[in-house]
């Protein structure tokens, strides 16, 4: 595994403190990006995840890496659970998730914290679910982050990762490569005001151990029954285990 880039390399600060900065940064226009540089398909990988946990009927998740919860919408009205708690490190990212949420009158349902990732603040066993949605490439220690997702799963709980990764196949890995490296930062940089953010976004992804390392990750800190399954040629995947 290649070392783990950080957002601003001319900065001495940690890539956790790193990556606050650039999703506070980016917050404004995320969403649009999102779908945008995705072309939408971003929708279906997350329904896709999502649908993982239905014959688990979880009623309480906590969605790691929340982001602006769209992830956890996307949750609540596919699962209908009690409750939701997001957490995320970066304060600009959930003052739009906050928004959102009043807009929908989902307050009851879900709610969002600022934390880190890696340290989570909750009680051991105390989630039927833990999802993280393009979330863990990001993470500073990723062992130490999955070992604490782990820790506060309920035991039989269910751990849900959707991520990028690299497609292997001719020529979708050849397009997939191009456009990540080429379309996506110059779009990044006419649409949000990080000239960083989608430069780190291609390197994240290229340095994350995807496929088979990630599950062998998942096993090393204790998780049973893994799976991997790919979508759209391998650009993205879903990473499932149970406590």
């Amino acid at each position: 595994m290649s070392k783990s880039p950080r957002p601003y390399q001319d900065s001495d600060a940690t890539k956790k403190e790193q990556v606050a900065t650039m999703f506070n940064n980016i917050s404004g226009t995320y969403d649009f990006l999102n779908h945008f540089l995705s072309l939408g398909i971003d929708r279906l990988w997350r329904k896709s995840a999502i649908r993982e946990l239905r014959s688990n009927k979880p009623a309480y998740i906590l969605d790691v890496a929340t982001g602006t919860g769209d992830f956890a919408f996307e949750a609540i009205k596919i699962l209908k659970p009690t409750k939701i708690i997001g957490v995320d490190i970066a304060k600009g990212m959930l003052e739009i998730a906050d928004q959102k949420i009043s807009k929908r009158n989902l307050e009851k349902v879900f709610e969002v914290r600022l934390g880190d990732s890696e340290k989570l603040l909750f009680e051991n066993d105390s989630y039927d679910a833990v999802t993280v949605a393009f979330g863990v490439r990001n993470f500073e220690n990723l062992e130490k982050g999955l070992s604490d997702m782990l820790r506060v799963l309920k035991p039989g709980g269910k751990a849900v990762v959707l991520e990028f990764s690299k497609p292997k196949v001719f020529p979708v890995k050849q397009a997939y490569n191009f456009y990540f490296k080429y379309i996506t930062p110059m779009l990044g940089r006419i649409f949000s005001k990080d000239n960083r953010a989608y430069t780190y976004l291609p390197e994240s992804v290229a340095s994350f151990p995807d496929g088979g390392d990630f599950i062998s990750l998942m096993q090393k800190v204790g998780f049973r029954n893994t799976k991997h399954r790919p979508l759209t040629f391998g650009i993205c995947s879903i990473y499932t285990g149970i406590k």
